[in-house]
């Protein structure tokens, strides 16, 4: 399991749960319910990580806690 902020909640929009990653720019993922939305997000983490690597580009370290809400 990652270490980085998951900001999950409901789109009615999309009719899905979304999850967005603060820490990593650009970084999301939806699911039809709660726990497939963050199943995809832990994927979707993964993915972004690898691919950053591949580019040469720092990945951030997870911050924890959420300094502003």
């Amino acid at each position: 399991m990652s270490k980085y902020e998951l900001v999950i909640y409901w789109s009615d929009e999309d009719d899905a749960f979304l999850v967005e990653i603060p820490e990593l720019p650009g970084c999301m993922a939806d699911g039809a319910t709660y726990q497939e939305a963050v199943t995809n997000a832990e994927r979707v983490i993964g993915e972004w990580i690898e691919r950053a690597t591949e580019l040469g580009r720092p990945i951030p370290e997870p911050r924890g806690r959420l300094l502003y809400a």
